[in-house]
């Protein structure tokens, strides 16, 4: 039925919203954003009609969401970096239909997922700086899933990833993108030093480690990448704990992923976080490598009251 056409792990610096700004810091994010308008050029191309954001600034603290409003319009401040993005206008169209899909067949793979069609609540920065740039002219239909995933396990988000390919290649007449929004080492600079660290990462130990990741990803060693997931997530100060990563690798096929990551924009330093933008090639899958549903087969579980 429907496509998985592209995947992509993304970058969302606030500074790139700077860079189109007069001042000090005007044109420094250029390769950035033209690492977003070639990704989306690339969508096009392809056919995609919906772009699912898996976006590590929408913070929850109990199960998966999915933003999937049938409209998006506004002016976004952020609350984390004021001073970076401060009304940033926006508007692109939503997918409710999609969107509950998702959702669905989420919860028939065992993890508990609620889709929102009719809600007032905004995309984050991590949806908003992208569309920036990808989806100006509100080309593509996009939602947003929540991936600041407080109390979650990188398993459950895997499989989340897996069942919304499944959704979209089953269920699905049309052709979608998923995007991982989020940095690698997300170790923001110490208070009073960012202006200091504007291009840099925070230690050499965090860049030395994501750049051995980078090596892995391009290499396609998938199974160790995976395997030391958790660990690198937690000590690599992963942003959003790592699991729109998990998602993106998930909707891949976790370990079994045979495909090698293309570098679009450079690996760089920006507040002292890893950033870079990447396309992963869509190779057919089994699933057959897919973690378990694990938060669902804890003792004690009680699923979510569907209100």
């Amino acid at each position: 039925m429907g496509k998985l056409a592209l995947a992509a792990k993304i970058t969302h610096v606030p500074s790139m919203y700077l860079s189109e700004l007069p001042g000090p810091r005007q044109g420094t994010r250029q390769d950035a954003i033209d690492g977003h308008r070639e990704i989306g050029r690339r969508c096009r191309e392809l056919g995609v009609d919906t772009i699912v954001v898996f976006d590590t600034h929408w913070l929850v603290n109990a199960n998966y969401h999915v933003n999937c409003a049938p409209h998006f319009k506004g002016l976004y401040t952020s609350n984390e970096l004021p001073h970076f993005i401060s009304n940033l206008a926006y508007e692109f169209p939503g997918n409710p239909a999609l969107g509950q899909l998702l959702a669905r067949v989420c919860n028939e793979h065992g993890v508990e997922t609620l889709a929102h069609p009719a809600t007032t609540l905004a995309p984050e920065y991590g949806t908003l700086v992208p569309m920036r740039y990808m989806n100006q002219d509100q080309h593509f239909k996009v939602i947003s899933v929540s991936a600041l995933c407080q109390v979650h396990y990188l398993a459950d988000s895997a499989r989340l990833g897996w069942a919304m390919r499944r959704a979209v290649e089953e269920h699905y007449d049309g052709t979608v993108a998923f995007f991982a929004s989020g940095s690698l080492s997300h170790r923001f600079a110490q208070n009073g030093l960012a202006p200091e660290y504007a291009f840099k990462i925070w230690s050499p130990l965090l860049e030395h480690m994501d750049r051995d990741v980078l090596r892995l990803w391009q290499a396609g060693d998938w199974a160790t990448f995976c395997d030391m997931l958790p660990e690198y997530a937690s000590k690599g100060h992963g942003e959003g704990f790592m699991h729109d990563t998990a998602m993106l690798l998930g909707a891949l096929g976790w370990s079994d992923y045979d495909g090698h990551a293309e570098i679009v924009t450079p690996y760089f330093g920006a507040s002292g976080t890893g950033q870079l933008n990447a396309v992963f090639p869509v190779t057919p899958q089994s699933g057959q490598a897919i973690p378990a549903a694990q938060a669902s087969s804890a003792h004690g579980y009680r699923a979510f009251p569907r209100l």
